[in-house]
């Protein structure tokens, strides 16, 4: 997923939207420390007084986010995922508890979005040149991407669990699963279950755009956080959100595309078809208690498209909000269970 949810902390402005036409109401030093993990950044700011050695805290999330990569990378060639992807037959790779959670919610979100996430779809990711693969010098022709689809399918993956050991099984050679749209979530929900785990009910968790926030910043007031308008240049805010303790996931296909024949193709391919999505919803931004599961279903709502993502959203009472490119700019449009989220203008 892209960034296109920003967390406003730099040059000051986080302190502008969260104090205007308010005093201050607690004031506690926030403990702020960054770094990298999954190809992207993290930053984590905690507002309470849980924290007694930074230093030492930061080497402890590091092992942590370390750990979530020698479990789920696809870069990684000895990592539980790999070694599955580079197994060609039949027999159960074991694995992780960690990676059976990943998947398992991958693969429940994967059958009630009808297909919508797809985590085998990486095959035809790269036949479209969104992977290590280079763009395609013409259109993929109906036949090949009929044979690539039979590289892929949640149906030929399968998770076992037991009391001895937790193992994931394909049905096909070919079977390839990537993460990418899930596991930063799923990255996040594990700092912050540490956070809590260590006693802090005040924090705000971001791995590359993907958050998880509680309690109250170091001004005592609950963060906020801008949805990004979709625009080329960063930096333009579409809404302000308060999420409470709460998930955040943004996905976005504005910026990562190509043209060619004179077509414009999305970054986001459709599982069920093959092919590049081809509506007008150019960004979603889903709350849930869990980041991991936000991310996901975040990622499925950029290939269902607005009228269905909204739809499923209102049938299982889910917090989701959308923008929808139009002739003349963007629309945007939201669930019930989005609008208590919204700061008021």
């Amino acid at each position: 997923m892209h960034r296109v949810v920003k967390i406003w902390l730099a040059l000051g402005l986080a302190f502008f939207l969260t104090g205007c036409g308010q005093e201050t109401v607690q004031s506690k030093p926030e403990i702020h420390i960054t770094g990298s993990t999954m190809g992207t950044y993290y930053s984590i700011k905690v507002a309470d007084d849980v924290i007694k050695d930074p230093a030492k805290f930061q080497a402890e999330v590091d092992v942590l986010l370390e750990r979530v990569n020698d479990q789920m990378s696809t870069y990684r060639p000895d990592s539980e995922l790999s070694r599955f992807n580079q197994s060609r037959d039949s027999k159960p790779v074991v694995v992780s508890r960690d990676t059976t959670r990943v998947v398992t919610e991958a693969i429940h979100i994967g059958r009630e979005s009808q297909g919508a996430l797809d985590v085998t779809v990486g095959p035809l990711v790269n036949l479209w040149g969104f992977g290590p693969d280079k763009k395609p010098t013409q259109i993929p022709s109906d036949e090949l991407i009929t044979q690539t689809r039979q590289k892929t399918g949640l149906g030929n993956l399968h998770v076992i669990t037991s009391v001895d050991a937790d193992t994931l099984q394909k049905d096909i050679p070919d079977l390839y699963i990537d993460l990418s749209a899930i596991a930063k979530g799923f990255g996040v929900d594990k700092v912050a279950e540490y956070l809590e785990l260590l006693g802090s009910r005040n924090y705000l968790v971001e791995i590359g755009g993907e958050l998880r926030i509680a309690g109250i910043n170091g001004k005592g007031h609950p963060w906020r956080v801008a949805i990004e308008k979709p625009t080329v240049d960063a930096g333009s805010v579409q809404e302000v959100i308060i999420p409470g303790v709460n998930g955040v996931a943004t996905s976005g296909d504005y910026r990562n595309y190509y043209e060619l024949d004179g077509q414009r193709f999305s970054h986001t391919i459709d599982p069920r078809s093959g092919k590049p999505i081809q509506h007008r919803m150019v960004s979603v931004t889903v709350i849930h208690p869990s980041c991991m599961t936000a991310d996901g279903l975040a990622t499925a709502f950029m290939v269902m498209g607005p009228e269905k993502s909204l739809a499923y959203a209102k049938e299982r009472g889910l917090a989701i909000f959308v923008i929808t490119k139009t002739d003349d700019g963007f629309d945007e449009s939201y669930s019930d269970g989005f609008k208590p989220y919204l700061v008021k203008k």
